[in-house]
């Protein structure tokens, strides 16, 4: 899935990882750690992606440092450190249409222009995050470990904290390993403008005084929110044999509070032309209408994931893994993970296929009819026309070269490429003619060292 955010310094979080908080969300993260963990040692890893979506979309950078303190007894302690800035559009949730349309910013300040046929997108969007991380591990005895972990990360108008442990039963002389884990993360969400009042109309400048306006867009507006995340992971990692290593995981996360987007919205089409104007779409404020979205307060998702490394016999390494998620929005999704690592004297190369499957949530709407709509009064208690939330195939692919100079040290480049398309309801009437669901290419290239 591909980073998106949203932001006019304002945004939703660009990832929420407790324990490694990187570059998850583009399913890359610093190279592997080479350091031999000797105590009384630093070993430093740095990376910096770059990441950028076509046709002027999402453009990021994002540097980040990692160091682990070795002490006796197999103890570390980890410290991270992100920072990264994003720019360019970020869609809407509106429809295309044959007239231009006009969407007033999130702060009720100003508004941006959209020409006929083009995707809704909103231009002013960036954003700058700063992420930090600590994790201690130790061992209890010769049979468990622990680890002990704290998150924190700042957003123009997004907080997100959450602390984090794991404990760990070795059995059969470490070829079998029981993990457990458990997080608890507490998010505080400010949106620029306050959030807005779920399935309330847009205000529109159009044919209104500066006073009439306020007036307006303050009464869809509310204060601050809060979201409380608990994830929980139960994992067994077995050595099959000298040259295969295998890993089951089950995971449960339960998220409640706010988890609307405060800045996507829904178009609303007239039920007879299936255009987003005119007919009985006619307001005071002018022909089109637009919602703010609304998804529900609670979300419990499931997780089973498995995983398999393979060494052949002249060192190269084969790794594969499949992950299914299901949540009670109606999502489900499949990810199937695919990497050969090959060994060339002090360097490798690393090809990288990755196919992602998901099914749209249950209140994922592409737009909403002027039935629905009601005259104000929405038939529906939850719709969001995001394409994160709806049907969606992607492929990414790519390779990884590493050179290795010693024991301490490797520097390596790894470049990918998406592939991302959407699908569902094509609409009616003049609607049908528009582009409901463009496609998403998007590449990066990330560049990182270890010490």
């Amino acid at each position: 899935m591909q980073l998106n955010n949203h932001n006019n310094n304002k945004s939703r979080p660009v990832g929420r990882a407790l324990a490694a908080a990187t570059c998850a969300l583009l399913g890359v993260q610093v190279t592997d750690s080479l350091a031999k963990g000797q105590p009384g040692e630093w070993d430093v890893e740095t990376a910096l992606l770059v990441y950028s979506e076509t046709d002027d979309r999402v453009q990021a950078a994002e540097p980040v440092i990692s160091a682990t303190r070795n002490f006796d007894g197999e103890r570390k302690l980890n410290l991270k450190l992100v920072a990264d800035t994003l720019t360019g559009a970020s869609p809407s949730g509106a429809t295309p249409s044959e007239l231009p349309q006009t969407f007033t910013t999130p702060s009720g300040n100003g508004s941006y222009q959209i020409a006929p046929g083009e995707a809704p997108l909103d231009d002013t969007f960036k954003d700058t995050r700063v992420a930090v991380s600590a994790n201690w591990e130790a061992p209890i005895n010769r049979d468990y470990a622990y680890s002990l972990g704290a998150y924190g990360s700042r957003e123009y108008d997004y907080i997100s904290t959450a602390v984090n442990g794991t404990l760990s039963r070795y059995l059969d002389n470490k070829n079998t390993t029981l993990t457990g884990g458990l997080s608890l993360g507490v998010d505080l969400i400010d949106p620029v403008g306050g959030a807005p009042v779920g399935l309330s109309r847009m205000p529109l400048s159009n044919n209104k005084s500066q006073a009439d306006f306020d007036q307006e867009f303050a009464a869809t507006r509310e204060s601050d929110d809060t979201k409380t995340v608990v994830d929980a992971l139960f994992g067994v990692t077995q050595v099959i044999n000298r040259q295969t290593l295998m890993q089951f995981t089950y995971g449960v996360s339960y998220s409640s509070g706010y988890l609307t987007d405060p800045y996507k919205i829904l178009s609303v089409i007239d039920d007879a032309s299936g255009a987003n104007y005119g007919g009985n779409l006619v307001g005071a404020d002018g022909n089109f209408v637009y919602l703010y979205e609304q998804r529900p307060d609670t979300r419990l998702k499931h997780s089973l994931y498995w995983q398999t490394k393979y060494m052949l016999g002249n060192g190269d390494i084969m790794d594969g893994s499949y992950r299914f998620m299901i949540d009670d929005w109606g999502i489900t999704s499949h990810t199937l993970d695919l990497k050969y690592r090959w060994r060339l004297n002090n360097s490798y190369l690393e090809p990288h296929l990755r196919y992602y499957l998901q099914s749209e949530a249950d209140f994922y709407k592409r737009y909403l009819t002027a039935s629905e709509y009601n005259s104000g009064t929405p038939t529906l208690t939850d719709a969001s026309a995001d394409y994160r939330l709806g049907e969606m195939t992607g492929l990414t692919f790519g390779a990884k070269w590493g050179y290795r100079f010693d024991d301490d040290r490797e520097l390596a480049i790894r470049a990918e490429y998406l592939i991302q398309t959407n699908d569902g309801d094509q609409g009616f009437g003049s609607l049908a003619s528009q582009d409901l669901y463009p496609d998403t290419n998007a590449m990066w290239l990330q560049l990182s060292y270890s010490f």
